[in-house]
């Protein structure tokens, strides 16, 4: 024991004799057994966080494929129902049945199939969760999420009204069969406008030029502005009574006002085709309607540009009005140039390269141009149904003449079918959208007042430019088509689309709920009534489309000569617009010959100087065709001054004039003089049809005797 110890027990001190390190001896097995519990803790607890990981990959998985399944049968629906549809269709035309048509079909089974989903689904998702982002004062497109570590992405579908927020839908099977709208503009709308201005029967349209221009533009802006007033007085008159449980400014009723003058007489113009019904009826039906949809879309992007300085942003503003205006222009030329540039490079290319030898590649390519005019004008800015409506009527005008003769046969099927489908998939979708969409804003003021709105907005524009455009007109139209051109504004596909394009506000879902009722009824019940209605007015069937209307009628547009008394005794000759007939020596001349296969050769219209050019950009197809391609539209477009009657060694003007032998035609006054050389002709040809050559074009001209 060393100095300065105390006494201690006897295993202490022999403890504290030992060395240190066998100071640990006795702990060994409490330290390793608490290290192997904590070992086999961790252990267990990495184990459960992989069968977690695990578990959580399996379950989004099954997701992934449950998600697909949904996806297939939705678009199995869709495919079925159009199925459903063309059988139906086959046994309505078997069976003659006129009362409904394909597109009011479509709605009916897609009403069908769109409240089994609705009531006989049941509900397949309760793990929504509403979060809030109270320091926010905007909406994001995209959100990152981090749920315990791991980052999900959501993307924004749009605004829900707080009373809704409770009753979202619940229902997988209901929220894929609801399309992104941008499907029906990029997808579904292309071929249908494209299809318009590519199967256009220029021949009646050019006839009806200025009176379609009229309907179009000035007709749709008054309907439009029309419309407009009206239902902002309706809402008025729902803010009075209580009715309006939201902000809906003026700006959202021109707005209305321009989606709903978008015509799509789909329905009425499918029996005048069926029944050959006056084809300048049909011309003037069809192209009000084609530049009516251009117009109102147009429109409607200019409303939705109105932004006035201050801070009232819906009140009147004349700077912003004339602004809107301008952007109005601005996007209807820049579409129409765009279009139009597109199927100049198409013609161009068909050519000037031998893809005729390879038709599939010379479909694939043309259907290619023609669909990316739509998608390339949306991108610059622009409005895609402008644009590809133009690029349609560019390459049926310079761009098919080119074609193959199987590509101009596949490019017609091809986009027949594609216009056929999208058209009756958008009516079947519309059935379907009544009971599947989340958003409806049922109000019966504001329906009943809009129907009330379109009848007195569509009167507005039918029967006053009517009148004015008798005014003008050599050949008027009668009250009879005036009568069912009023009955004829059905709302169809176009007005849909841009309904259902946004569907954010109170406002927008109240208009898209109201579209979606007035197409239904206008399909239904015009669409229906079409048939009686042509017996009521008296206006003929069974009409030849390529023949020409008799003299006698004044509905149509057939001219006698200059003079009020030259009725039968002179040539006659198809009444066009005066704009058309002035721009179709230019294009006869230059654009023809530069573009396609056909016309003179520029050798013979260009000035000297550009005989390297002339010979460069003209066909040798031109040189080897001994006959040049008649052309459809120049046997009504020309003048009595550049026509040139041409039997034999003699040629014959018009005007009088004649070569090898004398003749003369004295179109004054219904009276006419011939010389022995002109009754030759006539007694040679019977007095029949004339072969008449306009700068080396053929045509068909008939020459008639006074009675």
């Amino acid at each position: 024991m060393e100095p300065g110890d105390t006494a201690r027990p006897g295993p202490w001190r022999a403890v504290r004799a030992l060395p240190p390190r066998l100071l640990l001896l006795p702990l060994l097995p409490l330290l390793l057994g608490r290290g192997l519990r904590a070992g086999a803790a961790a252990s267990s607890a990495g184990a459960a966080a992989e069968d977690s990981s695990a578990m959580e990959e399996l379950a989004t998985e099954k997701e992934a494929e449950e998600s697909h399944r949904q996806d297939s049968v939705s678009l199995l629906t869709f495919i079925l129902l159009l199925t459903l549809t063309i059988l139906t269709i086959w046994l309505f035309k078997h069976r003659r049945v006129r009362f409904l048509h394909e597109t009011g079909l479509a709605m009916i089974y897609g009403l069908i199939v769109g409240v089994i989903l609705r009531y006989g689904t049941p509900a397949t998702s309760g793990r929504d969760k509403s979060l809030s982002c109270t320091q926010e004062d905007r909406a994001f497109s995209t959100l990152l999420v981090n749920v315990s570590g791991k980052f999900f992405e959501y993307t924004l579908k749009g605004e829900i009204s707080p009373g809704k927020v409770n009753s979202v839908e619940q229902n997988d099977m209901l929220r894929k069969v609801t399309f992104d709208p941008e499907v029906f503009f990029n997808i579904l709308l292309p071929p249908i406008i494209f299809h318009a201005g590519y199967s256009l029967k220029k021949r009646h349209f050019f006839r009806n030029l200025g009176s379609i221009l009229a309907y179009a533009f000035l007709g749709t802006a008054v309907s439009c502005f029309i419309i407009g007033n009206l239902m902002y007085g309706v809402v008025k008159l729902m803010k009075i009574v209580g009715q309006l449980s939201d902000k809906f400014y003026y700006t959202d009723c021109l707005f209305f006002g321009a989606i709903i003058s978008a015509t799509d007489p789909v329905t009425v113009l499918a029996i005048f085709n069926e029944l050959h019904a006056d084809v300048d009826l049909y011309a003037l039906l069809f192209g009000e309607s084609v530049l009516n949809d251009a117009v109102a879309i147009v429109l409607s992007s200019s409303i939705v540009a109105y932004q006035p300085a201050g801070l009232n942003t819906h009140a009147f503003d004349a700077a912003a009005f004339f602004k809107s205006v301008g952007i109005f222009l601005g996007i209807f030329s820049g579409s129409f140039t765009m279009g139009a540039v597109t199927g100049v490079v198409t013609a161009l290319v068909t050519k000037f390269t031998k893809l005729h030898c390879f038709p599939l590649l010379e479909t694939a390519l043309f259907f290619l141009m023609s669909w990316s005019t739509f998608l390339l004008a949306e991108a610059c800015g622009f409005t895609g149904v402008v644009a590809v409506l133009f690029c349609g009527i560019t390459q049926a005008h310079y761009t098919y003449n080119n074609l193959s003769v199987e590509s101009r046969s596949r490019t017609k099927q091809l986009f027949e079918v594609l216009h056929f489908l999208a058209e009756n998939f958008i009516f079947s979708y519309m059935g379907l959208a009544l009971f599947t969409f989340q958003k409806h804003v049922f109000s019966p003021v504001f329906i009943i007042g809009a129907f009330v709105a379109i009848f007195l907005g569509r009167a507005a524009h039918i029967y006053p430019l009517s009148f004015f455009l008798n005014l003008g007109r050599r050949h008027k139209i009668g009250w009879n088509f005036q009568h069912m051109m009023m009955f004829s504004g059905l709302r169809g596909a176009m007005a849909f689309a841009l309904a259902i394009r946004d569907t954010a506000s109170y406002a927008r879902q109240m208009m898209f709920t109201t579209t979606l009722l007035i197409v239904f009824f206008t399909v239904w019940i015009i669409g229906g009534g079409t048939t009686p209605m042509l017996s009521w007015l008296n206006i003929r069937v069974g009409v030849d489309p390529d023949q020409d209307p008799p003299p006698n009628n004044d509905s149509f547009q057939v001219l006698q000569g200059d003079g009020p008394d030259s009725v039968g005794g002179n040539r006659t000759k198809q009444e066009s617009a005066w704009i058309f007939r002035l721009w179709y020596s230019f294009d006869h001349n230059y654009l023809k010959p530069t573009l396609t296969h056909s016309g003179p050769p520029l050798t013979t219209t260009l000035p000297a100087w550009c005989g390297l050019l002339a010979r460069c950009l003209t066909s040798p197809q031109v040189y080897d065709n001994q006959e040049p391609l008649r052309e459809e539209d120049s046997d009504f477009i020309l003048t009595e001054g550049d026509l040139t009657l041409t039997y034999g060694d003699s040629t014959v003007t018009a005007n009088g004039s004649s070569g090898s032998h004398t003749a003369s035609t004295s179109l004054e006054g219904g009276r006419r003089t011939k010389s022995s050389s002109e009754e030759v002709l006539e007694r040679d040809l019977g007095m029949g049809d004339q072969k008449v050559s306009s700068r080396g074009t053929p045509l068909v001209f008939p020459l008639q005797e006074n009675a």
